[in-house]
């Protein structure tokens, strides 16, 4: 059992710019989430949806964008849930209006899924305001800035990715030996 009152390990702190530059990132990483948070709170609660309802009809409106064909197991994989749950989470927003199901043109014993017009619209009307917001924010990036802020992403995308499961070790100590298990 960790000692909670013990603190985080050595590791975390350090007096090296490196580290002090990365805690201000940080920083500011964690307002960014924070602020989006609070927009995917607002946007459901204008949309009367939570956000997994949220989660399947980006899915399927950028899915249908590219003409993909979306089965309820894709969307089951994609959240993560039981396919009980999506059948579940797929009445509710058809009784809604948000989606139909669609017979599958070659393969009967399919079902595809596509959101209503009436949704692309909707979706349109409360998001393309903040997507337009936030690609201003991208306009004026130099190829390099772009290319930092992709590949800084993708590492901290890596970093979590792992958390909760056996692939993500903690770093050694400083000082202490960098042993493979």
């Amino acid at each position: 059992m960790t000692d909670i009152g013990a603190g985080p390990p050595s590791y975390w702190y350090s007096d090296s710019t490196d580290d002090e530059r990365g805690a201000r990132v940080m920083q500011s990483l964690r307002e960014y989430r924070a602020a989006e948070m609070s927009m995917r709170r607002r946007t459901q609660a204008s949309m009367a949806m939570g956000e997994n309802e949220m989660l399947v009809l980006r899915f399927l409106t950028q899915h249908g964008r590219r003409s993909l064909d979306v089965t309820p197991i894709d969307l089951a994989r994609y959240l993560g849930i039981s396919t009980a749950s999506m059948t579940a989470l797929l009445d509710r927003l058809e009784k809604s209006g948000h989606l139909e199901r669609l017979p599958h043109p070659s393969d009967r014993r399919k079902v595809l899924i596509a959101v209503t017009p009436r949704t692309e619209d909707d979706m349109r009307a409360v998001l393309g305001s903040m997507h337009a917001q936030m690609m201003l924010a991208t306009r004026g990036m130099t190829e390099a800035e772009a290319t930092a802020v992709t590949q800084f992403l993708d590492r901290m995308r890596a970093a979590v990715d792992g958390v909760g499961t056996d692939a993500v070790k903690a770093p050694p100590a400083a000082g202490a030996p960098d042993v493979a298990a």
